[in-house]
């Protein structure tokens, strides 16, 4: 439903991406990543400012050009405004503080940092403090001009923008999506103690907090109580709203020539059962276990040398961050280890590619007979959802526990723990096993769940939260003027 009031989103990367081309002119490119594909709706029904940083040369010019009319793919307009932070601000904010502490935290991978004990008292002050002030800065200077926007905060990055807003906007309405998982107060323990609370006040400055589960948004809940006692919570209205995706979008991508022509291409060496996963080289994704999982089914299943391929598709992921490179090794060293101790003749058993490439992911969606989806911890995970939408062979979802996604889709998964690997070994054996009927009616059952369930049911769920809140916020103000 539309609110009537003007949106103002806010997030790191923004829906559109400029680059200086070969002469020299700035040349827009669609913006990567899913967040921004899940707010398209937002843009479809209201008037949206959207402000985002400016990542590139090409957006640190257009930034002090000020605010820029922009047009979605589907012909709605809306405001851009690209804040132009310091570099190493931006370096330590991003490169240091968000990704990969905060990133690893909340997925449960303290461990994995190369100096999980490290100081972060200046990369926080100077670095996330900084330009989480900066986006706030953007976000008065727009409400100045409306002030009864809605700000819609997006994700880890901007924890502490709302808190400082609030401090010079008491009346704002302010919302913030969290999509990633949270943990509870022991959880945040391995942080610096005021970090962590910090980071719990800034989110309970906004009206709205908004999660995928209700497991995070209980351990948010927990970890506020731990952190800034009982009641610290009370004045926020915390929301459970899992994301999805746009049904007819993919509907669309299965049948586009381009991705018609990778079918082309994979079903050319296809062999008679295929194990598809679809991820970025991401820590928390877990595709290291996934393949040690795979080697485990060749060495206790010598029929299905031959049969069987896994076909991994990997988009290389914040490559300039050291623990990232680092698993990006691990996953190939694996990969070439599987191929090495299991090829025969022209069969190589796991092919991997590491590159971007969404119309293969696509097509590779329509061909699988098992997709594993196994990230050790994970705020939604939207292969999960999108996959089964154009698959073509009733294929069978694996599905770790730990992704946000299962709390919906348990009824029609193979379930796994994303620490076994012996289990998630059974699991692609039960999957690659299972009966047509069966497999033709989980694949039914859940497309049809994610088709109710879709992305527009989602931003709708946004808007109709933060009208509650609006509501709520007036008849405080009502009960505290009779008093």
């Amino acid at each position: 439903m539309a609110t009537g009031r003007r949106l103002i989103v806010v997030s790191n990367r923004g829906p559109v991406r400029y680059e200086f081309d070969d002469d020299g002119a700035v040349t827009p490119r669609r913006g990567a990543g899913g967040l921004v594909t899940a707010l398209r709706p937002l843009v479809s029904h209201q008037a949206v400012t959207w402000i985002a940083s400016a990542m590139s040369d090409a957006e640190r010019e257009l930034a002090g050009a000020g605010p820029r009319v922009e047009t979605t793919a589907n012909g709605d307009s809306y405001r851009l405004r690209l804040v132009a932070h310091d570099p190493e601000a931006y370096h330590l904010y991003y490169d240091v503080v968000a990704n990969p502490t905060l990133w690893f935290v909340q997925h449960g991978l303290w461990s994995q940092l190369r100096d999980p004990g490290a100081d972060l008292t200046v990369a926080w002050r100077d670095g996330y403090c900084a330009v989480n002030r900066g986006f706030a800065e953007a976000v008065l200077d727009e409400l100045a001009r409306d002030p009864n926007a809605a700000v819609l905060f997006q994700d880890y990055h901007l924890y502490l923008a709302p808190r400082y807003v609030r401090a010079r906007a008491p009346e704002a309405l302010l919302s913030h999506f969290v999509h990633v998982p949270w943990v509870d107060a022991e959880g945040w323990s391995v942080l610096q103690e005021p970090f962590a609370r910090e980071i719990h006040e800034g989110l309970l400055a906004n009206d709205v907090i908004g999660f995928h589960t209700r497991r995070w948004r209980d351990a948010f809940l927990a970890a506020c109580r731990g952190l800034l006692g009982d009641q610290a919570a009370d004045q926020a209205l915390v929301g459970v709203l899992p994301i999805s995706v746009d049904p007819t979008e993919f509907d669309e991508l299965a049948e586009s020539a381009e991705v018609r022509e990778r079918e082309r291409q994979l079903e050319a060496g296809r062999p008679e059962r295929l194990i598809v996963r679809v991820d970025r080289t991401d820590p928390s994704k877990n595709v290291a276990r996934g393949i040690d999982a795979y080697a485990q089914l060749l060495a206790r299943r010598a029929d299905l040398h031959g049969r069987v391929v896994m076909l991994a598709l990997l988009d290389p992921s914040r490559q300039e961050i050291a623990e990232y490179r680092d698993y990006l090794a691990v996953v190939e060293r694996h990969a070439a280890e599987v191929n090495a101790r299991f090829r025969r003749g022209s069969w190589e058993p796991l092919r991997l590619e590491i590159r971007d490439d969404f119309a293969l992911s696509v097509a590779a969606y329509k061909q699988y007979d098992v997709l594993l989806v196994n990230p050790v911890k994970d705020g939604m995970n939207l292969v999960a959802k999108e996959a089964p939408l154009v698959n073509r062979r009733d294929g069978v979802l694996v599905l770790s526990r730990e992704a946000g996604a299962f709390e919906e889709l348990a009824p029609w998964v193979e379930p796994v723990d994303p620490f076994e690997v012996d289990q998630q070994a059974d699991a692609l054996e039960r999957a690659l096993e299972m009966p047509a009927d069966e497999r033709r009616r989980k694949l039914r059952e859940l497309g049809a769940w994610v088709r109710a369930h879709d992305l527009e049911r989602w931003a709708n769920a946004q808007l109709d939260l933060l009208e509650q809140a609006s509501s709520m916020r007036a008849e405080r103000g009502r009960a505290a003027s009779h008093r």
